[in-house]
């Protein structure tokens, strides 16, 4: 659950043989922030948003996340400064009925089954080809919603190699 989306290629250009294509660009570099929890069983929740990640946010996506699960959410997340916070601590203290979570080892991104889901939108919403972050962010919205539809893409993350512990 961290930020995943910045300024990117747009992608293969296209031009005549033997001169080199020229690709217009409106200079700007603008961002979204995405948090999202999976589920093995093909689950995906989400919300982009384009603020500052902290605690505030952190608890509003937890609270959600465990209102739209209907049952107690074992959440893995890596050891991000928010994620250990005082606030969301005790905001879990509070909550140990509804919402667990667990922290990764620190430096392990590749244990990490929403860091593919990361990879995924960073192969298919390509910054450079919008105009503006809210234009990033429907983008992003509108490829998160696809795959909430496809569930049989969000288990297959679950199946790359170093992931395999968290359905065994």
């Amino acid at each position: 659950m961290r930020p995943a989306l910045g300024h990117r290629s747009a992608g293969p250009v296209l031009g005549p043989k033997g001169q080199t294509p020229l690709v217009r660009v409106n200079g700007c570099r603008f961002r979204v922030n995405i948090m999202s929890a999976i589920a093995s069983r093909g689950a995906l929740w989400f919300t982009v948003f384009t603020g500052s990640f902290d605690a505030g946010v952190f608890i509003a996506f937890l609270d959600r996340l465990a209102r739209q699960a209907g049952r107690k959410v074992h959440v893995i997340a890596d050891r991000h400064p928010v994620h250990r916070s005082k606030k969301v601590t005790a905001w879990l203290a509070g909550n140990s009925d509804r919402i667990e979570l667990h922290l990764m080892p620190g430096y392990s991104p590749e244990l990490n089954p929403d860091e593919i889901l990361n990879a995924d939108i960073k192969r298919h919403v390509h910054p450079a080809r919008t105009r503006s972050a809210d234009d990033l962010a429907h983008e992003t919205r509108r490829f998160l919603h696809r795959r909430q539809r496809q569930p049989h893409i969000v288990r297959g993350y679950f199946h790359a190699r170093h992931v395999r512990y968290t359905i065994q």
